[in-house]
């Protein structure tokens, strides 16, 4: 507690790597987390309404799968032009413009008249999608203290299954309930327009992108806040602004010397990392998109399916919670790989619940199995996306982990196209033993990322 008078001692960065987390992390941990979970539900939602058009509009499973892929495709160019953008005009502002984007666009997929405007409505949310969450994880990562960097990802993206939980409920409590069901769950997707608001002016804009762009008053009173509640004042006045002409001149300096995503310094993680987005998001979007579909397919009603994919769901917070702790413990890769592992063997087991390998299993294997998966799953997310905003300087720090998104979005597209074909070719012990192999190169190309815990970010 006292005043600091000697802050020019310290970089910024410096400042906020030193402090413990106090109530200032814990508003930026919880607003953008809120953000998040509402980004998980919207994706969650499409899942349960994708059964209920099967039975209500009398669709196939391919023109089920194009819905799903088509919000992908959005994702896809979401997450790569929302990372780069971020980097151009900040991370708070885009932040905000895809909550208030994808909540309009989900908004009106409640009033679709036909399956071509919701395709179409899909894509736009995914647009907003895609470019949220590598943003999000960006400004948490920037602001937290680096002995709890890691953590604090993992906590952020834990919220992903308060939203997945969300969409359980709407579609076990609502969609049954009328045809209509699925318009009024849609209806939901409302919610993060209004929360733009918040987040516009509710959150800090990232320290280091303002420090970027010449912005020191701006950034020294944002670092200012995140110290006054460990009882750290300054005497000190604000710092003059950069003149636009002299930062924009250090910026194009800056771009000429600082790597880019492939130069050889940063070749093998952009690789290693890409690779793990794209079987990362291949098996998941797979298996949970499908999943109350893939269910039902066992011989379930619509409400069974419903109720076995929430029980499901909750397993998703254990597993956030035990990836929090180890990413600090084992570090991130040793984390991440393990995660992965068990992903990929919690796959392969859920596939052959039921089937001629395992006949006998019943509900509480199914249960058990897919619980397995969605534990071991979730928390590898919880790991990648902390790991992601780590493997760059502050310049491409959003572009090098929306670039990575993107890429694994790719996937995202492909899989709910190709899980109705492996399903028709072998059953869903082959389609889950696919998703599983996916989940295991992903472990491997994991190892091949840089260990960076209590590694300060890169300026």
């Amino acid at each position: 507690m006292g005043t600091a008078g000697s802050s020019e001692a310290l970089t910024r960065t410096d400042r906020l790597d030193r402090l413990s987390a106090n109530r200032a992390h814990g508003k930026l941990l919880f607003g953008s987390g809120i953000g998040w979970a509402l980004d998980a539900m919207d994706v969650g939602l499409i899942s349960f309404v994708m059964a209920a058009l099967a039975l209500h509009w009398k669709l196939d499973s391919g023109t089920l799968s194009i819905i799903a892929s088509l919000g992908f495709v959005g994702m896809a160019v979401g997450a790569t032009f929302g990372g780069l953008l971020a980097d151009r005009i900040g991370r708070r502002q885009v932040f905000a413009l895809t909550l208030l984007v994808y909540g309009l666009a989900t908004g009106a997929s409640a009033l679709a008249t036909s399956v071509a405007m919701l395709m179409i409505l899909r894509f736009v949310v995914g647009l907003g999608l895609g470019a949220e969450l590598p943003v999000a994880s960006t400004l948490v990562s920037e602001y937290s203290p680096r002995r709890i960097r890691g953590r604090m990802v993992v906590v952020l993206e834990s919220f992903w299954a308060l939203g997945w939980i969300m969409a359980a409920l709407i579609g076990y409590f609502v969609i049954p309930l009328h045809t209509d069901g699925w318009r009024w769950a849609l209806a939901f997707g409302l919610v993060p327009a209004a929360y733009a608001l918040v987040v516009r002016w509710g959150l800090p804009e990232s320290v280091r992108f303002l420090e970027s762009k010449g912005r020191h008053a701006e950034a020294e009173l944002a670092v200012r806040r995140f110290e006054e509640p460990a009882g750290i004042t300054h005497a000190e006045p604000l710092p003059q602004d950069e003149p636009p002409e002299q930062a924009a001149a250090r910026l194009e300096r800056t771009s000429r010397t600082r790597a880019g995503l492939w130069r050889p310094e940063y070749r093998r993680r952009t690789a290693a990392l890409w690779v793990v987005w794209f079987m990362v998001n291949f098996s998941y979007y797979g298996a949970f998109i499908w999943l109350p579909t893939l269910i039902g397919q066992r011989g379930f009603d619509l409400v069974k399916s419903f109720e076995y994919t929430l029980i499901i769901t909750l397993a998703q917070l254990p597993g956030y919670a035990l990836a929090a702790w180890l990413i600090e413990v084992w570090g991130r890769r040793a984390t991440l790989a393990t995660f992965l592992l068990g992903s990929a063997g919690a796959a392969a087991l859920f596939g052959t619940v039921g089937s001629a390998l395992f006949p006998d299993a019943g509900v509480g294997w199914l249960l058990f199995a897919g619980s397995l998966m969605s534990f071991f799953n979730l928390g590898a997310w919880g790991a990648l996306y902390a790991v992601s905003p780590e493997m760059y300087p502050t310049r491409v720090r959003s572009t090098g982990a929306g670039a990575a998104a993107g890429f694994g979005r790719i996937a995202s597209i492909i899989a709910p196209l190709a899980v109705p074909w492996l399903v028709t070719q072998g059953g869903q012990p082959l389609a889950f033993a696919v998703l599983g192999g996916a989940f295991a190169v992903a472990a491997v190309a994991a190892l091949f990322l840089p260990e960076l815990r209590q590694v300060a970010l890169e300026e």
